[in-house]
């Protein structure tokens, strides 16, 4: 797995995003977290075709804290099959990744 990682993922409320955030950092199994929206979602979904507006989740973790976060993330989201996509950091300044790896530690 990548040392470093942007993971993403989405609620349908400002307010749940906040939380999830919050959980997720508090843990210390991500370094911090960006909540961008609301966003237009298009989607296939159980079946069906669907359009609605959501707020877009973007964590950084290290690759070791990944298996946790992603879990973390599943078991507190309000929906029952979260999306929750991992996406490698190639390149990063020094700093922010120092820090990725300061705020993540056990």
């Amino acid at each position: 797995m990548a040392d470093y990682l942007t993971v993403s993922t989405a609620t349908e409320t400002r307010e749940q995003a906040v939380a999830l955030a919050q959980s997720a950092v508090r843990a210390r199994l991500a370094a911090g977290a960006q909540i961008i929206g609301p966003v237009t979602s298009v989607f296939w979904h159980a079946g069906e075709f669907g359009t609605s507006e959501e707020y877009q989740l973007l964590l950084k973790t290290s690759g070791r804290r990944y298996p946790e976060l992603e879990a973390h993330l599943v078991e507190h989201h309000p929906w029952g099959s979260p999306e929750v996509c991992a996406t490698e950091i190639v390149h990063g300044a020094a700093s922010c990744l120092d820090w990725i790896d300061r705020s993540t530690a056990d």
